[in-house]
């Protein structure tokens, strides 16, 4: 029941996302579109609390708790800026918005950097629920499946980590604009003066 949670909660995810932006940008009615946003929240919460009670009708602590809590952490981190992201896209696109921005060298780094931060705060909040579920199932259960989901969210720090300092060691730089147009060889040709 868990999995099949989490899977309709992504689904939900994306359906509201589509629905929201359709509704500020294509229906043009942009207050029903931000409630329709408002409410993606309530897909984590509802999963947090079916979890919960999953386990307090007695369900062994597995993968599936896991993957609910990183998943839920994961929301928590990139929720937003998902929506954010979406929504500059959608407004470029139907709405005359600034086109999405293109980063290079250290620019490119710093976002990433922020980026690799919201990895650091989604794992931080699994580990929280994790820790939260290894004391409610307390020492009579087995919970080594919910210790190694805190041991996978570090290591997806790690991995991030790494892939961030990429963005600082082999830097790419900004394509180079082409030559500038002569002036002279655009200006149309004016007769030689009499003289």
């Amino acid at each position: 029941m868990v999995v099949t949670l989490i899977i309709a909660c992504e689904v939900g995810f994306w359906v509201l996302l589509v629905a929201g932006l359709a509704l500020r940008y294509l229906a043009r009615m942009p207050k029903t579109g931000a409630v329709v946003l408002l409410l993606e929240p309530l897909l984590e919460l509802a999963l947090l609390i079916v979890t919960a009670i999953d386990l307090k009708n007695g369900a062994a602590a597995d993968w599936k708790h896991g993957l609910a809590a990183l998943y839920i952490g994961y929301t928590v981190a990139y929720g937003h800026y998902t929506i954010t992201w979406a929504d500059r896209l959608v407004a470029h696109r139907f709405a005359g918005g600034p086109p999405p921005v293109k980063r290079y060298g250290l620019d490119r780094f710093r976002h990433e950097a922020k980026l690799w931060l919201r990895t650091v705060l989604m794992a931080a909040v699994a580990a929280a629920l994790l820790q939260g579920a290894i004391w409610y199932v307390g020492g009579d259960g087995d919970v080594t499946s919910l210790r190694s989901w805190q041991g996978m969210a570090l290591r997806l720090v790690a991995i991030h980590g790494v892939i961030a300092l990429t963005y600082l060691i082999w830097q790419k730089k900004a394509p180079e604009a082409g030559p500038a147009p002569d002036v002279a060889r655009t200006r149309p040709q004016r007769e030689k003066s009499l003289g």
